[in-house]
């Protein structure tokens, strides 16, 4: 193998190994942060909403599409919330805080009139 070969096949591992860790750093369970209330809140509110996902497609009140559509909004708002974190050192400011509250309160207003 020449050089250049090399060092593709090392930058590919090296980007798998990012992508995979990133994707199960995703799938765990979040946990709440120490002296971040507003984080917290916003967090355990994401994962109420997955669950009544869940419970939605579990018990056949909710399609698979209709799940998806909900998932997808709140990633958006995970991944508002990695960026608003991301600019104050981990932490939440209120406004911020309340953006993500509205944005969850549209998205469980979408779950509970697909559920019912």
């Amino acid at each position: 193998m020449n050089v250049v070969s090399k060092v593709a096949m090392f930058a590919l591992a090296v980007g798998a190994v990012t992508v995979s860790s990133h994707a199960m750093a995703q799938a765990a369970p979040q946990a709440d942060v120490p002296g971040h209330p507003r984080v917290n809140e916003v967090n355990n509110r994401l994962d109420n909403q997955q669950n009544r996902i869940n419970n939605g497609v579990a018990n056949g009140t909710m399609t698979q599409k209709q799940a998806a559509r909900d998932e997808t909004h709140d990633a958006n708002i995970a991944r508002r919330e990695s960026v608003d974190e991301a600019k104050h050192n981990g932490h939440l400011t209120k406004a911020e805080q309340k953006n993500l509250n509205h944005s969850e309160n549209r998205n469980s207003g979408h779950i509970y009139k697909q559920k019912h």
